[in-house]
């Protein structure tokens, strides 16, 4: 697994890293972790699962584990932080 500082956060489960990713030919800095979903931006609790995801990873380390796909530009992937795969710190999403 490679790991990759993650320098902005687009939502609950959105995020962008450095240095930018690459898999199957493509590459960006967006990435979509696996194991859960989190309201948009736009809905009730958009805004307190960016915050959430926000306090936990930003401006810190995290491990692109198995991609899956690249949807829109984000490469969708198992993401582990502290060892611990990202989707068990949101199980209010999964």
């Amino acid at each position: 697994m490679a790991e990759f500082k993650v320098n902005n956060i687009i939502d609950g489960d959105t995020f962008e890293v450095y240095p930018q990713w690459r898999w199957n030919g493509q590459s960006g800095s967006r990435v979509r972790p696996t194991g859960y979903d989190a309201p948009e931006l736009n809905t009730i609790g958009g805004q307190k699962a960016k915050e959430k995801l926000s306090r936990l990873i930003f401006g810190n380390k995290v491990e692109l584990g198995s991609a899956h796909r690249v949807d829109r530009g984000r490469i969708v992937c198992d993401i582990y932080f502290n060892g611990k795969n990202l989707a068990g710190y949101f199980p209010e999403y999964q």
